[in-house]
């Protein structure tokens, strides 16, 4: 049975109390590794808070807990090393259970954490009431009798001091007082003591509410020998606060914004202070106070603070809270806390609140004066002049950056405006060349506006705008050549001093009447020339497709164009020559060298390919052939592959010697083009897989370097 008057919700909460083991005792008991407590129940929250405290799982492996780590089931929550369990965010929904999993060098364990809803708590209340008695935890009557004690901070000496009386309805004959506790055998050590025969409580020093405001102690009787007769009960200790501490502003610095003209009660920011006795009592009870406004103009009542809820707002009209009026769009007031709520005996703490009066954009830009003059010369891009504005409005904002615009007189877009960042300066640019021939005057209308959107009552006006005259310059400008680059078709190899292409170039300066030359600029292979008069181009030597300055069949060159004027002018034009192939190569053989083994079962010697450095038709398909073999048998043959690989073939084993091979090989081009090469074969002894061409036992030489023997003899 539980006692009469214990609520059942104050011992759930008891029970569920993550601070509190179920198991009893278990310091007196020999160390078992693992978990103190395995099975846990707490009540399912709103929600788990990030990082709060949930409860502590005490682990011990007996031997100091190296390398412990924590694993819970649930990977929104973890376990600190010190045992707490919280969650890593804000979670709501969780499951039924949390199971951890705790290991280090020497043990390892699990424990479970029941989460019950609101509605399942009396049924696991019984179940801890039902295991309370099965661990034997004893149950006793209360015998002792400790009210609360109340003791005001800051008291003077002499202490000790008699606070409060500790009671036994049993009597104290034969028995002691024990107290203990935070504030007593806990530090701070030594504030609190108990008489052990008659149960006077005693405090010995100053108190301080702010330092601590609770003790909580607890009391028990005992025998002489030491052994509890009756408690431990609880001893509760309250300070009273004392108005000890001024009001403090620890958020600053302060700083406030008001748009101008904005309405009267406008609210511009909200001062709090902190006081640190206690709240519920007038103590921390705050009223708040202008001292002083700086400037004191255009009027030394700016603004009113709410005196509870530290609310600053504006007192004066909004045509008063003209930024571009005003002696300063910065004002500072000194503000007032007062505790013991605004009376004369309470302590204050001030503070500075900066306010700044905002600007808004009820100013229009305006140009300086309404026509801007600019000289530019033709074919020169830059920015030609700078464009001024005045505007009355915060240069930190965007009601007074400035944006520009060209409204008319720009019809082929050769100009550009844009605003210098520091200056606010529109900066007009050409940005594609002008030519004096075409139009030696322009006009421009330019308008300026703001980032910012001008208040609805306030419009842009004919000072917004202004007219730009720009003269233009006429200098000596290079010829053009049409087209611009040029594009001809030539076979390779035409003879030298063929006619490639007649150049053309005009002079833009249309009313000077100039004479042009014409000169080579870039010729990287040396094979034009240009006649400097008409702009014939011809060639100085063959055309050769397969150059290396050639690319993609195309060879390029430069020309010049001069004309007659002071100082001359030049201009530059492209020649393409796409280049038409003629079979001018013969193919080349690859490779030139083979080997075989000279006891060879396969003897298909080597695959032969062929190339050209011709197009096509002028290349493949190839025609592969042997000269005539001298001696009384035939040793070898060709066998065509492909169109550009053919494979030589042994028609029977040979000495170990060194034989050269002479295969001719003829491309398809019109004429066709021949190519005789000697491949030189390497007859080989092989043995145990390695290959011997050293020291050959005979020389075979070819049918052709006989031959060539003989006529030199005969030349002699």
């Amino acid at each position: 049975m539980m006692d009469e008057g214990v609520d059942v919700k104050s011992l759930f909460l008891f029970f569920f109390s993550p601070q509190v083991l179920l198991l009893a005792c278990a310091e007196d008991l020999e160390c078992v590794p693992g978990f103190q407590q395995k099975v846990f129940y707490i009540e399912k929250p709103f929600q788990f808070t990030e990082d709060r405290l949930i409860l502590n799982l005490k682990f011990d492996d007996c031997k100091g807990n190296n390398k412990l780590n924590f694993e819970v089931s649930n990977p929104d929550f973890t376990v600190e090393l010190d045992g707490n369990l919280v969650a890593r965010k804000n979670v709501s929904e969780v499951g039924k259970a949390l199971f951890v999993h705790a290991r280090s060098e020497h043990a390892e364990d699990m424990a479970e954490i029941f989460i019950l809803e609101a509605n399942e708590r009396h049924g696991a209340l019984k179940e801890i009431i039902k295991l309370e008695g099965n661990l034997g935890i004893p149950r006793q009557k209360r015998a002792i009798l400790a009210t609360p004690i109340l003791i005001p901070e800051n008291q003077r000496p002499p202490f000790p001091r008699l606070v409060g009386k500790v009671i036994r309805s049993e009597g104290t004959e034969g028995v002691k007082f024990r107290l203990s506790g935070k504030g007593v055998d806990q530090d701070p050590k030594g504030i609190f003591r108990i008489n052990e025969m008659n149960g006077d409580v005693s405090v010995t020093r100053t108190l301080d509410r702010e330092a601590i405001a609770n003790y909580e102690l607890e009391v028990e009787v005992v025998d002489m020998n030491g052994k509890t007769m009756d408690g431990p009960v609880r001893l509760d200790i309250s300070v009273i606060d004392q108005n000890d501490n001024r009001p403090m502003f620890k958020e600053g610095p302060y700083v406030g914004h008001v748009m101008e003209g904005s309405a009267t009660g406008t609210t511009v920011m909200r001062m709090a202070a902190f006081d640190a006795d206690d709240a519920s009592t007038d103590n921390a009870l705050l009223r708040y106070n202008i001292l002083r406004q700086t400037p004191t103009k255009p009027s030394p009542n700016m603004f009113y603070i709410d005196p509870e809820k530290g609310d600053i707002v504006t007192v004066v009209s909004p045509a008063l809270l003209d930024r571009e009026t005003m002696e300063s769009p910065k004002y500072e007031l000194v503000i007032e806390a007062k505790d013991m709520g605004g009376m004369d005996v309470g302590l204050t703490g001030t503070a500075t609140a900066t306010i700044l009066i905002d600007d808004k954009n009820d100013h229009a830009p305006e140009f300086t004066k309404k026509e801007f003059q600019a000289t530019v010369k033709e074919g020169v891009t830059g920015v030609i002049v700078n464009l001024t504005v005045g505007d009355r409005d915060d240069p930190a904002t965007g009601a007074w950056r400035a944006v520009y615009s060209i409204i008319n007189g720009n019809p082929g877009q050769s100009f550009e405006i844009h605003t210098n960042p520091q200056t606010n300066e529109g900066m007009l640019s050409v940005v594609k060349p002008l030519d004096y021939e075409i139009s030696a005057f322009h006009t421009l209308l330019i308008k300026v506006e703001n980032e910012d959107p001008l208040i609805p009552d306030i419009a842009y006006g004919p000072s917004s705008t202004a007219t730009v005259q720009i003269t233009v310059e006429d200098v000596n400008e290079g010829p053009v050549f049409h087209p611009n680059p040029m594009a001809v078709t030539k076979q390779e190899n035409i003879p030298v001093g063929s006619v490639v292409l007649t150049v053309n170039a005009t002079d833009p300066d249309t009313l000077q009447h100039q004479t042009i030359r014409y000169s080579v600029y870039k010729d990287p292979a040396g094979w034009l020339e240009i006649n400097p008069t008409n702009g014939t181009i011809g060639t100085t030597a063959v055309l050769d497709r397969e150059s290396p300055f050639v690319h993609n069949n195309v060879y390029t060159a430069l020309f010049l164009a001069i004309d007659s004027g002071n100082p001359p002018a030049t201009g530059t034009g492209t020649l393409h020559i796409t280049l038409e192939d003629v079979n001018d190569n013969v193919p080349s053989l690859y490779p030139t060298l083979a080997k075989v083994c000279d006891d060879a079962k396969d003897l298909r010697v080597v695959v032969l390919g062929a190339s050209d450095k011709d197009l096509h038709p002028n290349t493949d398909p190839f025609k592969f052939e042997l000269s005539k073999q001298s001696g009384p048998e035939k040793l070898w043959r060709i066998n065509r592959l492909n169109n550009t690989h053919a494979q030589v073939i042994l028609l029977q084993n040979l000495k170990k010697a060194n034989y050269n091979i002479p295969i001719s090989v003829t491309d398809s081009g019109k004429p066709p083009l021949t190519n005789t090469t000697e491949l030189r074969l390497q007859v080989c002894t092989c043995k145990k897989s390695k290959m011997d061409c050293s020291a050959a036992d005979a020389l075979h030489i070819s049918l052709t370097l006989i031959l060539l023997s003989l006529l030199s003899l005969f030349c002699l």
